[in-house]
């Protein structure tokens, strides 16, 4: 016998003042807590988002405010949780220094180069360790964005963040990733029954579309559950998605800020493998390149 694994979808608005984000963490992880989940997951960039893109200013270590916050709140509530933050990279912005001058940081002198962030996603448990910090690979250099510009992207072959909870094992990627099925091939070979996908997707033409066909893509061809948790406010299209194994949408918010929770059933995604072996019968394996 198994149980079922509550989940609670936290669509909310991030702005660039962390102390502030943080209160909106405290006040969801609450919410969560008091619905009785054993899992909170939040979008990307939760600690703090610019629209107009986010970089070294807004990296925090893993020791920093806003990892140690989360550990705190799922000590607390005992409760996992899975949430978008930033890191400091270790690259230099090209031509960039710390002061914003160009042309400094030139071997030779200058002001040292500004340095890179990096794109991650933290994975809590309810005992409120660390159970790991994935760091995005794919960054959005895509219609008209340019994040390589002020992060650094993951290492390709860095082991999947997966986080068992209950009787279902959770694996996370992260916004553009959805858009390379061999990201999400790779989760599931580590063993994700269900997996995250914390996001700010930014709005465009298309783009509410896009977001909702690669989740349910990701979800049938994986036969797997996919939770699409998106950020809400201007310049991104919330539109938070759980989608089963079958391909059927169970949830689907809309734009506004919105808090939901739901159960995950182990069994009827087992069944749905049996079902539909499409991970027994492929013929290809994923290699990072």
């Amino acid at each position: 016998m198994t149980s079922p694994v509550r989940v609670t979808v936290a669509q909310v608005a991030v702005s660039d003042d962390h102390a502030a984000n943080r209160e909106v963490v405290t006040d969801v992880a609450a919410a969560a807590a008091r619905a009785g989940a054993d899992l909170l997951v939040l979008p990307e960039y939760a600690s703090g988002y610019d629209r107009r893109g986010v970089g070294i200013e807004h990296a925090e270590p893993l020791d920093g405010p806003f990892v140690t916050h989360l550990r705190a709140l799922a000590r607390d509530h005992g409760l996992a949780i899975v949430a978008g933050t930033t890191l400091p990279g270790t690259t230099p912005v090209a031509g960039v220094p710390r002061d914003g001058a160009p042309g400094a940081g030139a071997p030779g002198g200058g002001a040292p180069a500004r340095l890179r962030a990096v794109n991650a996603v933290v994975a809590v448990a309810a005992s409120g360790e660390l159970a790991g910090a994935y760091r995005k690979v794919h960054l959005y250099d895509a219609f008209g964005g340019r994040e390589s510009d002020t992060l650094e992207p993951g290492p390709a072959d860095a082991p999947p963040l997966t986080l068992p909870v209950g009787d279902l094992t959770f694996g996370v990627l992260t916004c553009y990733d959805l858009r390379f099925p061999e990201a999400a091939r790779r989760v599931v070979d580590a063993g994700a029954q269900v997996l995250l996908v914390p996001a700010a997707w930014v709005a465009g033409p298309l783009k509410a579309d896009h977001w909702r066909t690669l989740l349910r893509a990701r979800a049938i061809e994986n036969t797997a559950v996919v939770i699409g948790v998106g950020m809400a406010g201007g310049g991104v299209t919330g539109r938070s998605l759980l989608v089963g194994p079958d391909g059927v949408v169970g949830l689907e918010l809309g734009e506004a800020p919105d808090v939901r929770t739901v159960d995950l059933d182990p069994e009827p995604l087992a069944a749905e493998r049996l079902r539909n072996p499409s991970l027994a019968n492929r013929r290809y394996r994923v290699v990072p390149a």
